[in-house]
């Protein structure tokens, strides 16, 4: 009844109850000067049929029809098949919350299994958890799911690792007495400095984490870092910001901990979330997954059924023994993947990643061949995303794309001021032959300084 309007007989009765001779008693203890002393600014109340024209209208703003979109950085554009919101809104996966009674909730528990499945076969790994908010938490996470498994209490972390990902793992560690040391990339390749790194990984390194593709869409040796990792006792964590590169990239078998952003897997953009982070491990370090993981067994009478097999967060088990404080999982969104994965099947990824692999290495070709443009990194191996460096401010640049409708790369000054005029750009299967012309032509129109 909490939500219902009160009568003033009502609101008088509970006044006298309480003592009060106004509401505005209930407020004495506040200062004046703090208080606000009109009616809120809120709009009058409006019919269905205006409530619809009102939020059609907001929604004709939001429209990004006609634009071409070249930015990538974590969030990536892809299609996503018309079968996926059709399943995901059916009101046994919608409404579903928590698979706390297996007996009831088989279908999700089999959703969630079958999720972790194709991640142990995209990655290499042994398992996968129920998946995570997403994949800057998931990186964090393995960060510290590293120092439970080795004791040690310290992470040399690549600084093409994505920056808000490192920063979301800053907030993670910084109370939990896990310091980190970031280690450059070599100039010319864009990948991380072995040698730096060699020299930043002590007795104390819990993990070494690293992105691949990395922020600059170069793809990194994992095989190198590893072998340097484990000659020193520490774990190797790959995070994989674009899953669909798996579908032409080695998988990172060399890896302890693989973390990963699900969203290219049928996830939309939604300004910016919400995603799907994932977390793949060796068997051996099952124990100090976060979160919870779905398993197969059969029953009494000797069916095939689902159960959580392990559930290492705070509701479920001692606070103190707990893996992570991750108050659920990204159940609907990890359909979400599931179906994508299903959809397309293997031979379908692999042929969507090679299409991406396809674009990218035409517009970069395109877009680096222009007066005062060039593509940094230039003969490392990258998935579907580049640097460019050009003549004119990144900022001044996308302004000037912006008249043409397109959308283009994000500017790394923020992060990599040493790159100077550079940004990093990303091409999917969405992005049309056309479309990268038309960038080039702007690139060729610059305006000439005086």
């Amino acid at each position: 009844m909490r939500y219902l309007p009160k009568s003033p007989s009502e609101r008088a009765e509970m006044l006298a109850q309480i003592g009060a001779q106004s509401i505005d008693d209930l407020f004495a203890v506040i200062p004046e000067e703090y208080r606000l002393n009109r009616d809120l600014a809120i709009p009058r109340q409006m019919g269905e049929s205006e409530i619809i024209e009102h939020f059609r209208g907001a929604a004709s703003q939001n429209n990004s029809a006609g634009y071409a979109s070249f930015l990538g950085a974590g969030c990536y554009r892809h299609y996503r098949p018309v079968v996926i919101d059709s399943l995901v809104q059916r009101g046994e996966f919608l409404t579903s919350y928590t698979p706390y009674q297996a007996e009831i909730t088989q279908g999700t528990l089999q959703a969630i299994f079958e999720f972790q499945t194709m991640i142990c076969e995209l990655t290499g790994m042994d398992i996968a958890n129920a998946s995570m908010y997403d994949g800057s938490t998931g990186a964090a996470e393995a960060a510290m799911m590293a120092a439970r498994v080795t004791g040690r209490s310290n992470v040399v972390v690549a600084s093409t690792v994505h920056p808000e990902y490192r920063e979301v793992m800053a907030t993670y560690a910084q109370h939990q007495g896990l310091p980190s040391q970031t280690v450059g990339y070599d100039a010319e390749t864009g990948r991380i400095d072995l040698k730096a790194l060699e020299a930043a990984i002590t007795d104390q390194t819990a993990c070494v984490l690293v992105q691949s593709p990395n922020f600059f869409g170069v793809i990194e040796d994992i095989p190198a870092i590893a072998e340097l990792a484990h000659a020193k006792g520490a774990l190797l964590v790959v995070s994989i910001a674009e899953a669909l590169s798996l579908g032409v990239v080695k998988p990172p078998v060399d890896a302890d901990i693989v973390t990963m952003e699900a969203q290219s897997f049928g996830v939309a953009i939604s300004y910016g979330g919400p995603f799907c982070g994932v977390i793949a491990a060796k068997e051996k370090y099952l124990r100090q997954m976060p979160g919870r993981l779905a398993g197969q067994t059969t029953d009494a009478d000797g069916y095939r059924g689902f159960v959580l097999t392990l559930s290492t967060r705070e509701q479920h088990i001692r606070r103190e023994k707990a893996t992570s404080n991750i108050c659920t999982n990204q159940a609907l969104v990890a359909l979400m993947a599931t179906i994508f994965l299903s959809v397309y099947g293997k031979q379908g990824i692999r042929d969507l990643a090679v299409q991406n692999l396809a674009k990218a290495d035409f517009a970069a070709r395109t877009l680096g061949s222009q007066p005062g443009a060039k593509v940094l990194f230039a003969g490392s191996p990258k998935f579907h995303e580049f640097v460019l460096q050009t003549a004119e401010s990144p900022a001044v640049l996308n302004e000037r794309l912006l008249e043409q409708k397109i959308i283009g790369g994000l500017e790394l000054s923020k992060w990599y001021p040493e790159l100077g005029n550079a940004s990093v750009w990303c091409a999917t299967e969405l992005n049309t032959r056309a479309q990268i012309e038309s960038v080039a032509n702007v690139l060729a129109n610059a305006p000439v300084e005086a």
